[in-house]
């Protein structure tokens, strides 16, 4: 198993902490959120992560220089051109081993997700993408059909809808927790990384001709961590989850 930590965000909404520090070396109870991250992978026997940077990446990568892990660590350098998820993970296509599923695990995000059993659902299932997803309030949802399939997006602030295919009479919206299983194939079907791209219209577009699954999770098992508020919250909640 090998994993993808998108770790090169300007991380704008968690400012002013990060006018002088990396989002991924924000601390949540005196750990960096890259630290936490890692530690949390490795411990489920990831054997390589794969990390971009972009925003201080020489704060990143000196920090992982002076930290060992058991798993090997590689730097997908973003320096020249931040790309956005889609186009980072799309990047970083030749650090991955062709033939082993990819962990995608935002590094804002804190969660107790059994992740052993979101891998083991996506093997089982033979999907090519297996997104983690939760019941909660959000702007933004993916709607599934009755077979838990990807059929849509969409955004209720602006009420834009994307459809994978027609307009879906039945579905159920969820939203997305920033963690996936993807199918070392699924890279091949992003477009170029000459410019910066989302991922989520990915995942539409391999919803086409592919199998783009979900994993649905307690909304009590997740947090993100991408304001001061939520981060302030954050403290609580790690601590509680350590015990």
């Amino acid at each position: 198993m090998q994993a993808f930590i998108p770790a090169a965000g300007l991380g704008t909404r968690l400012l002013p902490l990060t006018e002088k520090c990396p989002k991924a070396l924000v601390e949540v109870g005196g750990v960096p959120l890259l630290k936490i991250a890692i530690d949390r992978l490795s411990a489920l026997g990831v054997n390589r992560i794969v990390i971009n940077v972009h925003h201080f990446a020489d704060m990143i990568t000196e920090y992982l220089s002076k930290h060992t892990w058991e798993t090997e660590i590689l730097v997908s350098d973003e320096s020249d051109l931040l790309l956005d998820t889609g186009g980072g993970l799309k990047k970083a296509e030749p650090l991955f081993n062709p033939t082993e599923p990819i962990l995608l695990h935002n590094v804002d995000v804190l969660s107790s997700i059994d992740l052993s059993s979101m891998v083991d659902k996506h093997s089982c299932n033979g999907d090519l993408v297996t997104l983690a997803v939760c019941d909660r309030e959000t702007s933004r949802y993916l709607l599934f059909d009755s077979q838990r399939q990807l059929t849509g997006w969409c955004n209720k602030k602006t009420e834009e809808t994307q459809w994978v295919d027609a307009p879906s009479p039945t579905f159920t919206p969820l939203a997305f927790s920033g963690i996936g299983v993807l199918e070392p194939k699924a890279l091949s079907l992003m477009p170029l990384c000459d410019r910066p791209y989302s991922i989520i219209p990915c995942y539409l577009q391999m919803a086409k001709d592919h199998r783009v699954g979900c994993y649905v999770h307690r909304p009590d098992e997740w947090m993100d961590v991408g304001t001061p508020q939520r981060l302030l919250l954050a403290q609580s909640w790690y601590h509680s989850s350590q015990k």
